[in-house]
């Protein structure tokens, strides 16, 4: 498990991955990573995450980008105070690679503002030492 965390002076998101050896098939070049996100708003008005940038990038420096409404189907509106979590999934095509993004939120007053993702590492076992 990897983990990173972010520190915005309104937002903070923290990552964990996993590597899914299950729906892995290495021999195919496909590695399957999970991901786990804690978005906590640290502010002092409810936050709407409204869209995600996600810019993937294998050890082949194969890149992907992913944009979106939302996550996994919901725009979540956060409260001050709160934690809003999720898990998704992502493929490569390496053993290795990272991840990195933003999302797009609106508070109450209409302010959007972007909550930057730092790069986080996908990794199978002992690929990173």
């Amino acid at each position: 498990m990897n983990s990173t965390s972010t520190n915005d002076p309104q937002i903070t998101v923290s990552v964990t991955t996993e590597y899914l050896s299950m729906q892995s098939q290495p021999e195919d070049n496909r590695f399957a990573f999970a991901y786990h996100i804690r978005i906590e708003n640290n502010g002092d008005e409810a936050a709407q995450l409204l869209r995600r940038h996600w810019i993937i990038v294998d050890a082949n420096e194969e890149r992907q980008e992913v944009r979106g409404e939302g996550v996994i189907g919901e725009q979540p509106l956060i409260q001050p105070g709160a934690v809003y979590q999720y898990s998704s999934g992502v493929v490569i095509e390496t053993p290795v690679g990272t991840m990195q993004g933003s999302y797009h939120l609106v508070d109450l007053s209409g302010l959007a503002f972007d909550a930057p993702i730092e790069p986080f590492l996908l990794s199978t076992p002992l690929a990173v030492h």
